[in-house]
């Protein structure tokens, strides 16, 4: 049986197919159009879903969507009614939109597709927990769904069981932590549902000194992890903007303008937040604890994007392990559809692969042939070096170790917003300058961004404070104290940005300024030759650490094919591309002859 999954018309729009249960394909549409967080319908999406298994659209016996469009509309119509007259200018912008489209979604996605079989619809959060729970390696496991809003639900508690889920207790619209947490990237000058994970990166520049303030005026956050929103000092719910002039006054000024200088207030503004979502998360985990009895979590929804909070669950030993949708976001929720509908309106057998979770590594895109690259290079004229198989990752190693940067493209493309070693530009982690020339020459991005590790899985132990595999870059735990180089008494009295450039361990690009990382661990059974050029670079210099960042300048999506690659590595300083068997050499290459600056083709974020 072929089930075909969307998601599409928020952000972030994806498709995917499960077949017989197993995840076969899953790529998310703005890698195909270019236009990052691309929302319109995923058909490119589900075009090479269809091309990567052979299948015509006939072939398909079930299209599930992602969430409930009549719900969605009926949150919409009453919070207008709530907030009228003054969300006016809102509903007539929205609309137009729903009374053409959205709400006719059957009939859209039949059209958009020429399908003629069954369209359903399960609800958006019942699509993010099986997302988690259904491709995680766990037979039970409690589960917990977070993000902005889906239909009228932000916050779930449920748990797994087998083939089966069921969601327990939950947090409606306008009461979310997503939603909160947007807000502030909204107020520190950043892109609401992009720039979140900025914050993230920033808020150890800063320090938690209006942690009391937003817990005593803007959440009234319980025990059992439950809250409330005190919406006086926000406009999301039927306001064009996220915050108000009363937040602005709370916090002292107007929002950050975007591309402005950061302040230490920013920095500050960015830890408390931060810090609380941190707290909300933990103590929804320990209830989840308490009401499913499970020794297992699973996450999903935009919020378990947030790797800190994630690393703080699983040291505080809630439960004994925690398994994070690498998709979290909604482009996952495709995913979560599919096997929804599978497993639970179906009632099809789930069968779980030993250790491993069903997700593949999340290399769920599409892959080129070296017969596809050497077209496109011929085609092309660009000069190009032929590398055998078993010469690929000693030529890789001694690249990085000469302080090369370098394109890698091999491989399936990476399903979810991390780059794992399909789409990746990676570095020497053990280079003091490596994060200034990544930041500023390759992907043209605030200095204060950290970069994250790929680390071979069986050493992850030696260099990180953590005894467990973290393959999808979804957990923050911190360097080894054996490898820290402690601060002296000049250096501890910095402030902000002037702690970017203190040295701090022996794998300093990596290395964020609380001493923590982002790590992602490489295995040898979901990424053979990604994790053979690791442990070469290991076998000859002694680091089994390499930097790895996505492939793909600020404001553009990653990488999908060739012709992106090649374009997007012509247009930084990257010194070495390579895709499939095939090296390319910046200093042999010719200038690309452009009209326009490239920078304006994208959005900035």
């Amino acid at each position: 049986m072929n089930i075909l999954g969307i998601s599409a018309f928020y952000h972030d729009s994806a498709a995917c197919l499960v077949q017989d249960g197993r995840i076969v394909s899953a790529a998310q549409e703005e890698r195909f159009t270019r236009k990052k967080h691309d929302y319109r319908f995923p058909s490119n999406a589900c075009g090479f879903c269809l091309n990567y298994s052979g299948l015509k659209i006939s072939d398909i016996d079930i299209v599930a969507f992602y969430d409930k469009p009549f719900l969605k509309f009926e949150r919409l119509l009453e919070t207008y009614l709530t907030y009228s007259p003054k969300g006016l200018a809102s509903f007539i912008k929205a609309m137009p939109l729903w009374i053409k489209q959205k709400l006719w979604m059957k009939e859209l996605i039949k059209t958009e597709l020429g399908f003629t079989g069954q369209v359903l619809f399960p609800e958006h959060h019942q699509s993010h927990a099986a997302s988690a729970f259904f491709a995680s390696p766990f037979s039970e496991a409690a589960i917990i769904t977070m993000d902005g809003v889906g239909e009228w639900t932000t916050t779930s508690i449920g748990y797994g069981e087998e083939n089966t889920l069921r969601i327990l207790a939950d947090i409606k619209f306008p009461h979310s932590i997503g939603l909160l947490y947007s807000a502030f990237t909204y107020y520190t000058g950043f892109k609401v549902n992009s720039g979140e994970y900025k914050v993230m990166g920033l808020a150890p520049y800063g320090e938690p000194k209006y942690v009391d303030l937003i817990m005593n005026k803007l959440i009234d956050l319980k025990e059992d992890g439950s809250f409330k929103l005190n919406m006086k000092y926000f406009d999301f719910a039927a306001g064009l903007t996220m915050t108000n002039n009363r937040f602005h006054k709370l916090f002292g000024g107007n929002p950050r303008k975007p591309e402005s200088k950061l302040t230490q207030k920013e920095m500050d503004i960015a830890r408390s937040i931060q810090d609380v979502t941190e707290e909300a998360m933990l103590r929804t985990a320990r209830e989840a604890k308490k009401i499913t009895g499970k020794e297992y979590l699973c996450l999903a929804g935009g919020v378990a994007l947030n790797c800190v909070a994630n690393g703080k669950i699983l040291r505080e030993e809630i439960f004994k392990d925690i398994w994070i949708q690498p998709a979290a976001g909604d482009a996952g929720g495709a995913l979560g559809a599919a096997l929804f509908v599978w497993h639970q309106y179906l009632g099809n057998e789930r069968k779980i692969p030993g250790r491993m979770d069903s997700q593949n590594g999340s290399y769920l895109g599409p892959e080129y042939s070296n017969d596809f690259i050497k077209e496109y290079l011929e085609k092309n004229s660009i000069p190009f070096e032929f590398i055998e198989n078993n010469q690929i990752p000693s030529r890789i190693a001694e690249l990085l170790n000469a302080g090369n940067v370098i394109g890698w493209f091999e491989g399936r493309m990476e399903f979810g917003p991390r780059a794992l070693g399909a789409r990746s530009i990676i570095g020497d982690a053990r280079s003091p300058k490596m994060q200034e020339v990544m930041n500023i020459k390759i992907k043209f991005r605030e200095s204060f961004r950290p970069f994250a590790p790929s680390v071979l899985e069986e050493k992850v132990n030696e260099y990180f404070e953590i005894d467990r595999p973290s393959p999808y870059m979804l957990l923050v735990a911190e360097v080894k104290k054996s490898r820290q180089k402690p601060m002296t008494d000049e250096q501890k009295s910095f402030f902000g940005i002037q702690k970017l450039n203190v040295l701090r361990s022996d794998i300093p690009a990596v290395t964020h300024i609380d001493y923590s990382a982002r790590i992602q661990t490489v295995s040898k059974e979901t990424n053979p030759l990604y994790h053979a050029a690791l442990s070469e670079f290991d076998r000859k210099y002694g680091c089994g650490v390499i930097v790895n960042t996505s492939f793909n300048v600020r404001g553009e999506p990653i990488v999908c094919s060739p012709e992106d690659a090649f374009r997007c590595f012509m247009r930084t300083d990257m010194d070495y591309l390579i895709m499939g068997n095939f090296m390319l050499d910046k200093k042999t290459q010719t200038p690309l002859k452009e009209d326009t600056d490239w920078r304006n083709e994208f959005e900035l974020d």
